[in-house]
């Protein structure tokens, strides 16, 4: 299996092979991220996720870590996070997941920059929670209209 290049805060670090040690091909990583396989295309070419490998054949392999990455991405873009917003959380959490000696400033810094994410995760989510209510009593609303301008059953 081929190698590749690295992520920024991923250099000289082994990359993860998934629990079992296998590689996946990119129509499983789509089957199981629920994306498709363009848009996994698109995030690789915007630098988001990079296959960790390339099979003989020149496929992309993929392993538990790319899935949880791109699971991440998933998660953040109906949230209206941007494409450089998801690089960043990403490159934050890589840095502290990375195992390289981190001085306290810079840990905190980084943790600092999860919690900003988590924050405004946390107010998208409060957000679409209003949305989905103003939905739900529009829906109702509809519904309520429909049945009264039914026309009755006669006996």
């Amino acid at each position: 299996m081929g190698s590749r290049g690295t992520r920024p805060g991923t250099a000289g670090r082994a990359r993860d092979t998934g629990v079992d040690g296998k590689h996946m091909q990119i129509g499983e990583v789509a089957a199981r991220t629920e994306l498709s396989l363009r848009t996994i295309r698109h995030y690789e070419e915007t630098g988001l996720v990079i296959p960790s490998a390339r099979s003989q054949g020149g496929f992309r392999l993929y392993t538990e870590t790319d899935v949880a990455r791109l699971m991440v991405i998933r998660r953040m873009k109906p949230l209206g996070f941007t494409l450089e917003q998801m690089r960043d959380l990403l490159d934050a959490t890589d840095r502290l997941d990375s195992g390289d000696a981190l001085d306290a400033g810079e840990r905190e810094a980084l943790l600092e920059r999860v919690r900003t994410y988590e924050r405004a995760a946390a107010e998208q989510v409060e957000k679409l929670r209003v949305q989905l209510a103003r939905a739900e009593d529009f829906a109702a609303t509809l519904g309520a209209r429909l049945e009264q301008s039914a026309p009755t059953a006669r006996a």
